[in-house]
């Protein structure tokens, strides 16, 4: 396989490309390698020092040579954004990524560390590089729909630049150990930034290396957890932007699902300080199904987190977006699935107040979707064994649909989840009934003062008010023609 690869090798084509294309140049690596210091596109190319071929008696040394030098041949960054520019240098580069591709697929003897280093340099060359600034329409976007997907023009070698790292990282070949010294916490790092990206291949390629990386590198996965905590922090408390949640929350899916029992403090503060505030921006549509699979597999893990994160969820409960309202009510469905009765009672008197005020919105779809709590089994069960605590708080929002509300199919759910409670407890729900009725007649009571209050204030304004001008006789007044005297000054 080696000597193939050494054959397919063209001195001639190596000193050519060094100097094409309009991208950052390369040097080639020393003896030691350097750590990972990738550059800035744009930087002027340097022509590497090309000697010839080693003698045939060497050929572990010029298996090392060969593949570096082609590597370093990868190492040249072009312009995309002219596609008839370097087109020749441009698809020369793209062969030898493809061929180092089958390379590391097929390869039988270990890497060894120049070649690593090397690797590592060109992933860091050609992926890491600063965005482009993000033009927003000023009009509001829905909070459940993406912008418009940008294709980046260079993804005809991003491509295969992504297919060779994750070749690189998932190859047995490849010494963990050894790789572990260039990919270090810079280099994910600047991994981590690519996720910004506008392409959605781009950020799907990532998502299967990244979950890679955090399987096979076992000391990074702290500096992984930490590191993709700041970009939620960043993104709910500073920015409002960032493309690559929804799959960064995919990743953590998974990762999640491997947790081992009892969790770590360190675990549960990142569901506390990292997940439940990813529901405050207004954009939580977008990646709300992979956030919720992240929590409910937190709450599989432990049950005692249930409650933990009903209270989340109604601290970022939406007020005023009904949209967003309705997302909440199904995610609280499947989180409320998994809890246990202990920790329901702990937290049901706020739930169930918030249920209330979801009942009595005038979006029928809200109205709706929480009367539908009451289908799930689960639900019901725990609502059946705490009724005389749930009831109370409950009624009234039934009473007023029953009475006020204006759509037909909420006042039919309505009815029926009310005819539930009265065969679960009528003399309880009479009790509710008497009780609400005393409360509207206090309340009618009270608007009626208020009223004729109002009524007294607007006759009194409206009345005609003469001003009465009254003399105070116990001081005299000067006479008309005395002259002012100015003050002296002493």
């Amino acid at each position: 396989m080696w000597k193939q690869f050494i054959g397919k090798l063209s001195w001639k084509s190596l000193k050519s490309s060094s100097g094409g294309g309009g991208g950052g140049g390369y040097s080639p690596p020393a003896a030691k390698p350097s750590p990972l210091s990738p550059r800035a596109n744009g930087a002027a190319a340097v022509k590497p020092n090309v000697s010839p071929p080693p003698a045939a008696g060497a050929e572990g040394r010029s298996r090392e040579d060969a593949f570096v030098q082609k590597v370093n041949i990868c190492c040249v960054v072009f312009d995309f954004s002219d596609r008839g520019k370097d087109s020749t240098e441009k698809e020369r580069k793209r062969q030898v990524l493809m061929s180092l591709v089958d390379c590391i697929g097929a390869v039988e003897e270990p890497l060894t560390e120049a070649m690593i280093a090397a690797c590592v340099r060109m992933f860091a060359i050609n992926l890491f590089r600063v965005f482009p600034p993000k033009v927003r329409s000023s009009t509001t976007a829905s909070e459940t729909e993406e912008d418009e997907p940008f294709f980046d023009p260079s993804w005809y070698h991003l491509q295969v630049v992504y297919e060779l790292l994750l070749r690189f990282v998932t190859s047995p070949m490849v010494d963990a150990k050894a790789a572990r010294k260039y990919m270090d916490s810079s280099f994910i790092s600047r991994l981590l930034d690519l996720f910004d990206s506008d392409d959605p291949r781009e950020r799907d390629c990532l998502k299967t290396i990244l979950h890679r990386i955090y399987g096979k590198f076992m000391g990074n996965r702290p500096f992984i957890r930490k590191a993709v905590s700041n970009i939620f922090y960043r993104f709910v408390f500073e920015t409002d932007h960032h493309n690559g949640i929804a799959e960064l929350l995919e990743v953590f899916g998974s990762v999640i699902s491997g947790f081992a029992k009892p969790l770590k403090e360190e675990h549960k503060l990142f569901l506390w300080k990292a997940l439940i505030p990813l529901h405050k921006p207004k954009t939580v549509g977008v990646y709300l199904p992979q956030l919720t699979y992240c929590i409910t597999q937190f709450i599989e893990k432990e049950t005692k987190l249930a409650g933990t994160v009903i209270r989340g969820l109604l601290k970022y409960w939406p007020v005023t977006n009904s949209q967003k309202e309705m997302m909440f009510l199904g995610e609280l469905e499947e989180v409320l699935e998994l809890t246990d009765m202990a920790e329901f009672q702990k937290c049901m008197v706020p739930l169930f107040r918030r249920i209330a005020n979801c009942l009595n919105s005038s979006h029928f779809q809200v109205a709706e979707r929480a009367l539908f709590l009451w289908n799930n089994e689960h639900l019901f069960d725990m609502i059946t064994q705490n009724h005389q605590v749930i009831l109370p708080i409950i009624y009234p929002a039934l009473e007023r649909n029953t009475r006020w509300h204006w759509n037909q199919s909420v006042l039919n759910v309505t009815l029926n989840v009310r005819k539930m409670f009265l065969d679960m407890d009528e003399r309880l729900l009479l009790a509710c009934q008497n009780n609400f009725q005393a409360e509207e007649e206090k309340r009618a009571a009270t608007e009626e003062r208020r009223r004729l209050m109002w009524e007294q204030l607007e006759r009194n304004a409206a009345g005609a008010f003469h001003p009465v001008i009254t003399t105070d006789t116990s001081f005299p007044a000067p006479p008309s023609s005395a002259p002012l005297v100015a003050p002296t000054v002493t």
